[in-house]
């Protein structure tokens, strides 16, 4: 074995050293973020939102301890974080609604405070909260716009109800769209958050509130290695109408859409698979009213292209009730611009409200399937259909259906109901083929599947 001398000793050490302070480019490595100072700069201005329900009976006069209308106690545990000096706080919706009490105890768990909800917004997930005190720590508010997949974000929050929890990762993707949720361009992440974390803030480095933690993607309740966070912009333009009228307003025009594909564009004789195309429209609805019809493609929106029709809904939203728009459009080859007056998204919990029946997934066709409302089914023409609003990313069963397609038969039968629909389904065995007859657009045609 051949030995090395002294010299030859520190050569190598000084060697070493070389080698380990450049990567493979030939750069200097970067440190790890230190998360310690963003925590103690942050984690004061995050509070612990504990709600309370009491146990009640809803039905007047009734003492019957088994009426379906009695409501159990709960308990809920849930985050936010301070905005103002004088004791506004930013939550989630679904963190205070339904409970009758509210409190927030602060970070240093000394200080505790009955909590007035000023007002919630279901469709975003946002609540505003006020606490009577002053001098209060508050969180230094950041711009999400500036956020890049790859970004190291934080979150503080209480999962489980351990409070003062800190979590990191980094921004797996921004402006994500998630089934039901029309109004919010999530900012997706890997950072661990489970029940508790939300309503917490989503930090970037400087220790600035980027997003509010809301929701997680999990077949089990807990983290899965995916979570999402609404926009610090959303959610204050929400707080601030809240604060100032006690409800959200947004703009609608009556209709649905469907994201534009490359197939679509060939068969509608457009260069671009940019777009939104029309697939229900409101009876007397602004876009029914302005001339549209089923089946056009939706390009702009007030000189705002649609490259991704997730966007529109949004677009539409943060337009004032009331208002004048231009809408463009695509028909029968040719570009054109429809002028129409903004309506408005009728308030949560109205009686005159009308809410969707609830999707339901179909495993055997591989998609979710909601019924049509009445509205939609006036707008079609049909007495009855079942309309797609989401399928499998994959290939088998459901891959040749599209959201937004109106199912109205199965095989050379028709359906009145989910009830019958369900028993045309039932005649046949896995693998067996069946064919769909359902409405795109303006069109009709028969999708054949084999059934899951």
């Amino acid at each position: 074995m051949r030995a090395l001398s002294l010299d030859g000793l520190v050569f190598a050490f000084i060697l070493l050293l070389t080698l380990v302070s450049f990567d493979a480019q030939g750069q200097p490595p970067r440190n790890l973020p230190d998360f310690t100072s963003l925590m103690k700069s942050a984690g004061p201005a995050v509070v612990n939102v504990i709600s309370t329900r009491k146990a009640q009976t809803a039905a007047a006069g009734s003492s019957a301890p088994d009426s379906a209308d009695r409501r159990e106690p709960r308990q809920g545990l849930g985050s936010g974080f301070i905005i103002s000096e004088d004791g506004y706080i930013l939550s989630n919706a679904h963190v205070v609604a339904e409970f009758d009490d509210v409190n927030v105890r602060l970070a240093d768990a000394k200080r505790e405070f009955k909590a007035k909800v000023i007002g919630v917004d279901r469709r975003s997930d946002v609540a505003l909260l006020k606490v009577e005190a002053t001098g209060l720590p508050t969180a230094r508010l950041g711009d999400s716009s500036k956020l890049e997949a790859g970004d190291w974000v934080a979150a503080i929050g209480s999962p489980f109800g351990f409070a003062n929890t800190i979590t990191a990762g980094i921004v797996s993707a921004k402006g994500r769209s998630l089934p039901e949720e029309l109004y919010v361009p999530f900012i997706q992440t890997d950072v661990a958050v489970n029940p508790g974390n939300s309503g917490g803030p989503l930090l970037n480095l400087d220790g600035e509130v980027v997003g509010i933690n809301s929701l997680i993607y999990s077949g089990t309740g807990g983290y899965m290695g995916v979570s999402f966070a609404i926009p610090i912009e959303v959610a204050l333009e929400v707080s601030r109408q809240l604060k100032a009228e006690g409800k959200v307003t947004r703009g609608r025009i009556g209709l649905a859409i469907q994201p534009m594909t490359k197939e679509l564009a060939r068969s509608f004789g457009v260069d671009s698979d940019s777009g939104a195309v029309i697939v229900a429209l409101e009876d007397g609805g602004p876009a029914q009213k302005a001339g549209a019809k089923i089946g056009d493609v939706v390009v702009e929106w007030n000189g705002e292209p649609i490259d991704d029709p997730n966007e529109f809904p949004r677009l539409v939203a943060a337009s004032k009730p009331g208002s004048r728009a231009h809408m463009a459009l695509w028909r029968d080859g040719k570009r054109r611009t429809l002028e129409l007056r903004v309506g408005e998204v009728e308030p949560e919990g109205t009686a005159s409200a009308r809410k969707a029946p609830a999707r339901e997934e179909d495993t055997r066709l591989g998609m979710a399937v909601r019924e049509l409302l009445p509205a939609e089914r006036s707008a079609m023409g049909v007495d009855y259909g079942l309309l797609v609003v989401d399928v499998a990313q994959r290939a088998g069963p459901g891959a040749a259906v599209l959201p937004g397609d109106v199912i109205l038969g199965v095989n050379q039968r028709s359906f009145a109901s989910k009830q019958e629909f369900e028993k045309l389904l039932a005649r046949h065995r896995k693998g067996d083929m069946v064919a769909l007859f359902v409405r795109r657009g303006d069109a009709s045609l028969y999708v054949p599947l084999e059934l899951g």
